[in-house]
């Protein structure tokens, strides 16, 4: 399973305009795209940092699309007024038990075959015993080593209070891998449409 993800730094202001963009146009024109699996759309509504991801079938499939989708992510640039970077990812690993309200995003460098096995056999069975967990998720990208996990949780109160565990964790990870977290973020989940399989 692959994903495209596609960061806008927009206003905070232009939020509302872009959720209701993606709800009633992005997603079910994706709902048509062959090898398409769903959409996910994460929000801060102070900064206007958004991220939208598309899940795919196969990496064929995300790259044919590219062309035909371009058009709709330069529409959601311009609604949301800001600037916009794409990127595309493989799916390592992929463990659901419900969706969530919210969402924490981590983006670490290093080995990335030991940061899917530690984040499979470590940092997964520690999540699921946190309150409050919902669904965990590491995206690579091998070109450039870079990879993105991320968490959902049940209420932002939740997310907030497994702040100092996710600390440890991440910083486990990335030690173990070799690597640097370059940056963590939290957001609202706005769009839960992904219908990627267990992968853990």
């Amino acid at each position: 399973m692959y994903a495209r993800s596609t960061t806008f730094q927009g206003r905070p202001a232009n939020i509302d305009a872009g959720i209701t963009f993606v709800n009633t146009e992005v997603g079910p024109m994706l709902d048509q795209v062959e090898g398409c699996r769903g959409l996910s759309m994460l929000v801060d509504r102070e900064t206007g940092h958004c991220i939208a991801t598309s899940s795919w079938e196969n990496e064929a499939t995300m790259l044919a699309s590219d062309e035909q989708l371009r058009p709709i992510r330069d529409r959601g640039r311009d609604i949301l007024g800001g600037t916009m970077q794409v990127d595309e990812w493989e799916i390592e690993v992929m463990h659901r038990t419900h969706h969530g309200e919210c969402c924490r995003a981590s983006w670490l460098q290093g080995d990335l075959a030991a940061m899917t096995e530690i984040f499979r056999v470590g940092i997964l069975p520690e999540l699921e015993q946190t309150p409050g967990f919902c669904s965990a998720s590491l995206l690579v990208n091998r070109s450039s080593g870079l990879g993105c996990a991320t968490t959902a949780w049940e209420t932002r109160a939740a997310m907030e209070a497994s702040r100092s565990a996710a600390d440890d964790m991440r910083s486990r990870a990335a030690g173990e891998a070799g690597g640097e977290i370059l940056d963590v973020h939290e957001f609202d989940l706005a769009y839960a449409h992904l219908h990627v399989p267990e992968m853990a």
